[in-house]
């Protein structure tokens, strides 16, 4: 995984991809935003900021930069996947289950992975775990 104190074209070729302007429009556009993004929300900005960009393009640009740790995806039953470039830090997520709304949750307790399984098969080695919290956010609440 690329250090995200590098350039966006550098880090893109850290990780092994070709430099393409969807793949920096879409990398810059993750980075500079704050929240969780569909892959429309992505594809109307990459839109602003190339001027064309096919739908099929940006799912295998989204595809390309989770593939190697540029990017995490947050595919929760019910709604649309949502993007985001923090990562390699093992947090969590909230999902509310009106609107979709997701926000970052710290790790949940303790030291990364955050949760420790107590049966966990001899050889196995835990180095990470998604939890994903459920409910209402402030704004379906009220």
């Amino acid at each position: 995984m690329a250090p995200r104190d590098l350039p966006t074209r550098d880090r893109l070729v850290e990780a092994g991809l070709r430099v393409t302007a969807p793949r920096l429009a879409v990398l810059d556009m993750l980075e500079t935003t704050a929240g969780h993004v569909t892959a429309e929300e992505v594809r109307r900005d990459v839109l602003d900021r190339i001027g064309s960009v096919s739908v099929q393009a940006v799912y295998d640009v989204l595809g390309a930069l989770t593939d190697v740790g540029l990017i995490r995806c947050i595919d929760t039953p019910g709604h649309p996947a949502r993007y985001e470039a923090r990562v390699g830090d093992n947090h969590h997520h909230f999902v509310c289950r009106r609107c979709g709304t997701t926000i970052d949750i710290d790790c949940a307790m303790g030291e990364a992975p955050c949760l420790v399984p107590h049966a966990l098969p001899a050889g196995f080695a835990v180095d990470e775990a998604e939890v994903t919290y459920w409910g209402t956010c402030v704004n379906c609440t009220t």
